[in-house]
């Protein structure tokens, strides 16, 4: 009886590994016969700030919000001025003037204020919309890198911890991207 007590053990043994190893083979028998994965990664935030397209789109931001900033910047001095002007009067000057100055000084503060934060605001949608068209030829490139060089997998990250350079492909997209740049601009 002890001896086909041990007897069944061994089979249920074998049994039991036989059965755990064509567990692992059916579980990992896609990653065995899958061949080799290949991962890029791209720094979209790099993209945006080093690439041609980028560089020209912020350079036509700034030339179209160069008037308002100098309007702003002039709104800046005439505060200052005023300021300055009744902080260098205060004894010499009757209280009716001086309250008229302040009012004066007020409103100048909050026209500056609501000039800035409108062209804040005009900016920050202007950026977006180029930035928009910019993402959008990127993702062209990116696609295109990853059926040229049969990429199984392409991630767009701001930043990471840790990447290795190995499947940095960030060079090859902004290469790819200041290449397209003539063309573009001939259309």
């Amino acid at each position: 009886m002890k001896d086909s007590l041990n007897r069944y053990s061994q089979i249920t043994a074998v049994r039991f590994v036989k059965i755990f190893i064509f567990l692992a083979v059916l579980i990992l028998s896609p990653y065995l016969f899958a061949g080799e994965i290949k991962i890029g990664v791209v720094n979209t935030e790099r993209v945006l700030r080093e690439s041609m397209p980028a560089v020209a789109a912020q350079k036509k931001i700034e030339n179209e919000f160069q008037a308002r900033d100098a309007r702003i910047r002039e709104l800046s001095v005439q505060i200052r001025a005023l300021q300055q002007e009744l902080e260098k009067n205060i004894d010499f000057v009757n209280e009716e003037e001086r309250r008229l100055k302040e009012r004066e000084l007020a409103g100048l503060s909050r026209r500056y204020q609501r000039t800035q934060q409108q062209m804040r605001e005009d900016l920050s949608l202007r950026q977006n919309e180029e930035y928009s068209l910019i993402l959008e030829r990127t993702n062209k490139v990116i696609k295109e890198l990853a059926e040229q060089q049969d990429y199984d997998l392409i991630l767009q990250l701001q930043d990471s911890v840790y990447r290795s350079a190995r499947i940095d492909i960030t060079d090859q997209v902004i290469k790819a991207l200041n290449a397209q740049e003539p063309t573009s601009r001939k259309q």
